[in-house]
């Protein structure tokens, strides 16, 4: 099932680069905070390397101002989102979240089937607001479109 507005965050494990990796629970990054997580196919891919990320690197002082966390999210292993992160230029504090086997994703019901493209299973582009763990906001991507998960459509959704 997929989640939606009103429900709670799944509990689950993911995985972040820092000092090796480090595995990180959804409670860490969500109880008691505000935070906007975006999701996107896979680090180094054209949609999500040259609009999406950067939206969200760009604007990110934005939502700290706000008092609202960010996360990445992706179905990749966390030496490949630690390697994205720096050729990004990724501030230190925008979380960036490895899903390598996809179980948090499948959890969200947010999986796709990049098969045809050579990615296997993904996750959908989208963007969640969660409070105190619980999604006040949802924009999910039609395939092949990037839309309503960028960041200024995010900032917009958190008021």
């Amino acid at each position: 099932m997929t989640i939606k507005v009103g429900d709670r965050i799944p509990n689950g494990t993911l995985n972040m680069l820092k000092d090796g990796v480090q595995a990180v629970s959804t409670d860490d990054i969500f109880k008691g905070k505000k935070v906007v997580l975006f999701s996107l196919p896979g680090a180094f891919t054209p949609t999500c390397s040259a609009k999406h990320l950067p939206g969200y690197v760009e604007k990110f002082a934005e939502f700290k101002q706000r008092g609202v966390d960010v996360a990445c999210l992706a179905v990749n292993d966390a030496y490949v989102m630690g390697a994205w992160a720096k050729d990004q230029h990724v501030p230190d504090g925008l979380m960036m979240l490895a899903d390598g086997n996809g179980t948090f994703t499948k959890a969200l019901g947010m999986e796709m089937d990049g098969t045809p493209f050579g990615l296997g299973i993904r996750g959908k582009r989208f963007g969640l607001y969660a409070d105190d763990g619980v999604v006040k906001a949802l924009n999910v991507e039609a395939p092949g479109e990037f839309k309503v998960s960028d960041a200024a459509s995010m900032l917009s959704a958190i008021g």
